[in-house]
């Protein structure tokens, strides 16, 4: 039996054993998924429990399933790359356990994506919704209650709007509350709105009507830009997993410009290991790298 037969047949049954739901195997994986979760709660450089229950609540978290089939994909392309480049079956257990252990980071800046993408929707419900508001009320703090009582934003967001109404009773004034809001949701149309309200409230309410108006029209291009580039991102990334992909498999073209007997040759001399190694390496840090920009927040700056 040739060893790619047999990776293949040993990712096929690995897939077979992780997909069955039995008792020892949720039991293996939520092990598995806890020890992640420890590790991320410490390193993630935000939050990791925040976006998992975020996750769970949008119902958008991995399942068995999911990581099973992420496991055999990934997995089984690293085998099958690695077995391309060495032909050896040390080389093949070794990309391929690597590939899979960056399975969790992968699905973390997934979360991270989806999370994002929550949030900034949540932003948008807030800036128009406090616009809405202020035109009855002529209040900003009044509007900001108007839009907690309507139960159309959710936290984390409404937390934080609950935390500027109390600061601005405490402080008699708007700024501090903007400020704590910016910090936490620093995007251009929670900037530009905010500003907007300051200058009504230090220089009267007058004839707001035209500037509010004007304020949701801007904000509506920003929301607009930012999908526009959310479709873009979609785009450039299927395409950029494509160029990736066809760049390790050149590998390829050159066992058939060369001949497989003669690549073979090659890889007896150590030096062509190591460029093969550096080949692969650079290869993967570009598709991790393009990832990491694909899962980029959502309409920050």
């Amino acid at each position: 039996m040739y060893i790619g037969e047999f990776v293949i047949i040993f990712l096929i049954a690995m897939f077979i054993i992780i997909y069955r739901k039995n008792d020892g195997t949720e039991s293996f994986y939520n092990f598995f998924k806890k020890q992640f979760h420890g590790i991320y709660e410490r390193y993630a450089p935000y939050s990791f429990r925040t976006i998992s229950e975020k996750m769970k609540d949008l119902k958008q978290e991995y399942t068995i399933k999911d990581y099973a089939i992420q496991i055999v994909m990934i997995g089984g392309l690293a085998a099958a790359i690695s077995y391309l480049y060495f032909y050896s079956l040390i080389m093949v257990i070794i990309y391929t356990g690597i590939a899979i252990a960056f399975i969790p980071y992968l699905a973390f800046l997934r979360s991270k994506r989806i999370y994002s993408e929550y949030l900034f929707e949540q932003i948008q419900v807030y800036t128009t919704n406090v616009i809405m508001e202020f035109n009855t009320t002529q209040s900003f703090v009044k509007s900001l209650e108007g839009v907690r009582d309507s139960g159309i934003v959710e936290d984390p967001v409404l937390e934080d709007i609950k935390t500027m109404i109390n600061m601005s009773y405490q402080n008699g004034t708007i700024d501090e509350s903007i400020e704590y809001f910016n910090q936490k949701y620093p995007y251009y149309m929670v900037k530009n709105m905010h500003q907007l309200f300051l200058q009504i409230t230090k220089e009267g309410a007058k004839d707001s009507g035209e500037a509010l108006e004007n304020m949701s029209m801007d904000i509506d291009s920003l929301v607009e830009g930012v999908y526009r580039d959310q479709m873009d991102r979609k785009q450039f990334h299927t395409k950029f997993l494509t160029f990736g992909l066809v760049l390790f498999f050149l590998v390829f073209v050159m066992q058939i410009l060369l001949g497989k007997d003669s690549y073979l040759q090659l890889l007896d001399l150590w030096y062509v290991h190591i460029v093969l190694h550096a080949i692969i390496i650079i290869n993967c840090y570009f598709l991790i790298t393009g990832e990491k920009y694909y899962n980029e927040d959502v309409g920050g700056e």
